[in-house]
């Protein structure tokens, strides 16, 4: 299932010093977590006798009992696929530990001691327990079975689970035992804790978790103590985390008496794919663990995966009007830089109206403004066509006059009829020739209007248009700064959404072009009304914003991407229609690399860029059909 695991976080409702009740808990917690396809249910810290106990821990009928508990959780789950982990208080040489126990069908695969005991404020572990740290290569006998007992143990399936297991402390220590564990393999993390609850604590925990996740690039799954636990002058909340690569999945902090369990789906899959593509995870120091081998794990079936259909987009507004902020910045800034660099204080753009014209516009306004340089060094070039509309051509008019920026039109249409008479071309077939040739035309416009006026022509292609060869090569493909190439279609729209919030003079014409179909207008118009639309002939923007991501990003196959954009897009588009625009997507992208191996400079923006120079090397000529004939399968 493409790397999907289903995991189970649980605390109990503890009975404090009371092993074989706790012991009933568990394995009903294990009995539901089984049912529902769960590979792995994780209890909190010293889950069977309790982590308040005190000095009755040294009490050999509490530790007994304890042995008995752990053989009505073995006895009981014979049957259970379902990989049970939970805290137990074991004897090793006359030294007690605090550990882990991870158990599966009824037998123990090994048991893992705490490596960092606190010893500070509420926290009186030591006199209790000896840490593990040093414990390698060793085995514990337990019950009369003798298994793998140390530090240096992961455990690992065939496919694509590898975890690790630290204990509460462990995590907060300044070099944490998960860090040799992601380095050796791991791609899941296992804490269980007991962490109490005091003033600002709950978020710096959380903080905590979904960092270390981010660092290792892993699945972190954490369960702590339930009120239960709690006693004299400490409380327990039961927090349960569940979180990937820097971000809570899932989380319950609700205090309760009663046993609660947490299930949420990660994605090893995608941990595996970034750490591939990461360098620093590459380079990294590679200790020696022991592997323990898992079989016959269970495999989710009923995945509650939540995907965001519009990954380049923040959810929030606040965070998405951050990021335009950001954004913007990043290609005012950028732009400076290079005229600078270049001695040009002139900007050349050509403006038709659009979407992508009209965001490398504002930003090369924000640009000037910033340097304090004259806005009319701004040449904006407006070159109507056969296409051309009223709308458009007035949309550009007014946002040039509103900039103060320099109006130019120039007419395209007698300099194309040139071109066609020039190469015998009827005018009335309007292939891709009729087109293209327009195209050129605006640009080579652009390009000599800049020579003679010693401008730099600012490209406005996005980047969703750079992904599926949306252009014309040497036409609009070409600019002397690609100002747009970073920024896909549908975050262009929230840029320029976030102008009309903050240039007040600008909301009227800026709201008519976000209302305006997006369209080259190449193909001429019908009393005045565009004919071209874009995402009428090569798919919605939105999904193949949604496949670039997960294409690029995630390295995800097209099958994979077929699902989860099913998932995403529920109630909008049918799985036949998500498949008939992911083919297009992974063909164009193929046959037209060849516009982005020679693309201009450009700032990267995001986690994602097309640019040669920057995260993306393709050779021109790579073979498609492998990807097709899997999305067929």
């Amino acid at each position: 299932m493409f790397g999907f695991y289903k995991i189970a976080v649980a605390s109990i409702k503890l009975a404090l010093g009371n092993p074989r009740e706790n012991a009933k808990e568990i394995i009903n917690i294990a009995r539901e977590a089984d049912s529902k396809s769960a590979a792995i249910v994780l209890f909190p810290e010293l889950t069977l006798i309790g982590y308040s106990v005190g000095d009755l821990i040294f009490q050999a009928s509490l530790l007994n009992e304890q042995n008995k508990a752990i053989d009505d959780i073995l006895n009981a789950t014979k049957k259970f696929n379902v990989i049970i982990v939970f805290g137990v208080a074991l004897k090793f040489k006359d030294r007690l530990y605090n550990c882990a126990l991870i158990s599966k069908n009824g037998k123990i695969l090994a048991v893992i001691p705490k490596s960092f005991i606190p010893n500070r404020q509420e926290y009186y572990e030591a006199r209790y327990f000896n840490s593990g740290k040093d414990i390698k290569e060793q085995f514990i006998e337990i019950n009369g079975s003798v298994v793998d007992f140390g530090v240096d143990i992961l455990f690992s399936d065939s496919d694509n689970l590898t975890f690790g297991i630290e204990i509460c402390e462990d995590l907060w220590a300044t070099t944490p035992p998960s860090n040799a564990q992601a380095e050796a393999g791991a791609n899941l993390i296992l804490n269980l804790s007991a962490s109490n609850e005091i003033i600002g604590k709950a978020n710096y925990r959380a903080e905590l978790v979904k960092t270390q996740s981010a660092r290792l690039i892993c699945a972190y799954a954490y369960a702590s103590s339930s009120l239960g636990e709690s006693s004299t002058d400490t409380i327990f909340s039961g927090d349960l985390i569940i979180s990937e690569y820097g971000a809570i999945l899932a989380r319950d902090r609700e205090l309760s008496f009663d046993s609660k369990i947490l299930y949420s789906t990660i994605d090893l899959q995608r941990v595996s794919n970034i750490r591939l593509n990461d360098t620093s995870y590459n380079q990294a120091r590679q200790e020696e663990f022991r592997v323990v081998h898992l079989s016959n794990i269970n495999r989710a079936e009923d995945i509650k995966r939540v995907y965001n259909p519009h990954p380049f987009v923040p959810k929030s507004s606040k965070l998405r009007a951050e990021v335009c902020e950001e954004i913007t910045n990043i290609q005012a800034y950028a732009l400076i830089r290079r005229m600078n660099q270049a001695g040009i204080k002139k900007a050349v753009i050509g403006v038709s109206g659009g979407l992508d014209s009209t965001l490398a516009l504002l930003s090369t306004h924000k640009a000037f403004k910033i340097m304090g340089w004259d806005s009319s060094d701004i040449i904006a070039i407006t070159m109507p066509g056969f296409g051309t509309t009223t709308t458009t051509k007035s949309s550009a008019t007014i946002l040039c006059k509103k900039l103060n920026v320099t109006l130019k039109e120039i007419d395209i249409t007698k300099l194309a009829q040139e071109e066609f008479k020039a190469i015998e071309h009827d005018l009335d077939d309007l292939s891709v020739t009729y087109e293209n040739v327009q195209a050129r035309a605006r640009t080579s416009i652009l390009m000599n209007s800049a020579n003679k006026l010693g401008g730099l022509v600012i490209g406005t292609g996005d980047l969703s248009e750079i992904a599926l060869g949306w252009n014309t090569y040497n036409g609009d493909h070409m600019s002397m700064y690609a100002l747009n190439s970073g920024i896909p279609k549908t975050l262009v729209k929230y840029i320029i959404e976030y102008y009309a919030t903050v240039e007040d003079d600008l909301k009227d014409v800026l709201e008519q072009i976000l209302n305006t179909p997006v369209s080259p207008e190449l193909l001429p118009n019908n009393n005045d009304k565009i004919v071209q639309v874009t995402e009428d002939i090569i798919g919605p923007y939105e999904l193949h914003d949604f496949f670039l991501y997960h294409f690029i990003r995630e390295n995800f196959s097209p099958k994979k991407i077929l699902f989860i954009a099913v998932k995403a897009f529920e109630g909008k588009y049918v799985e036949a229609t998500i498949k008939k625009w992911l083919r297009v997507f992974i063909k164009r992208f193929f046959i037209q690399q060849f516009k982005r191996s020679c693309m201009p400079d450009g700032p990267m923006v995001g986690t994602v860029s097309l640019s040669p120079r920057a995260n993306w090397r393709m050779p021109s000529d790579a073979s498609f059909k492998e990807f097709l004939q899997e999305l067929e399968e």
